[in-house]
């Protein structure tokens, strides 16, 4: 998908460089016609209207962006209670959350344990983050009990490499915030 403002198509009609697949002219105006100027992606399309039904079938856009928002919260709350530094404290993400690991621990080491022995895959850093953060995604098809399994498996991980972790106190801190996304029990 790609979108572009009055100004850039301004400048896509002046662009005097050789162009073929991103003709960019040529596709707009075989669009008007119904068509499209090459072979269209069809697997992604027709994935991208199965994703888009799922949503609305699941309550829409709003329902998504609270989910994300409670999962991303429910990790945080957990990454804290552990003691962990996040790498943006100040407006994270919903889609995902960085966290500095205890020093000592190789960060590598980490990401390839949590992979291998526990079958649970994070980000590690890139660049001059490598081997000083990891990453735990939250958003698509992301739910509350993987936000539990990620932070159980990263606290055990953190114990098996010799970090200080009181066991089950980012999952009960998590748990917490997840109860959001539940509803209310009815009782007699």
């Amino acid at each position: 998908m790609i979108a572009l403002s009055e100004k850039a198509w301004g400048f896509q009609q002046r662009a005097k460089l050789p162009r073929f697949y991103f003709d960019l002219a040529k596709e707009r105006d075989d669009l008007a016609k119904n068509s499209t100027t090459y072979t269209p992606p069809i697997s992604l399309i027709v994935g991208l209207n199965a994703v888009y039904d799922l949503i609305e079938t699941n309550g829409g856009f709003p329902e998504m962006f609270r989910r994300h928002r409670i999962l991303a919260e429910a990790t945080r709350a957990g990454v804290k209670s552990m003691g962990l530094k996040l790498l943006a404290p100040e407006a994270p993400s919903p889609a995902t959350t960085g966290l500095h690991i205890p020093a000592g621990i190789d960060g590598g080491a980490l990401t390839k344990y949590l992979r291998d022995a526990m079958g649970v895959t994070v980000a590690g850093g890139q660049g001059k983050l490598k081997g000083k953060i990891v990453r735990i995604g939250h958003i698509g098809y992301s739910d509350s009990f993987d936000v539990v399994i990620a932070l159980s498996a990263l606290e055990m991980a953190l114990v098996k490499l010799g970090a200080t972790v009181t066991l089950g106190k980012a999952v009960a801190a998590a748990e917490q915030v997840l109860l959001e996304m539940y509803p209310e029990v009815a009782r007699k």
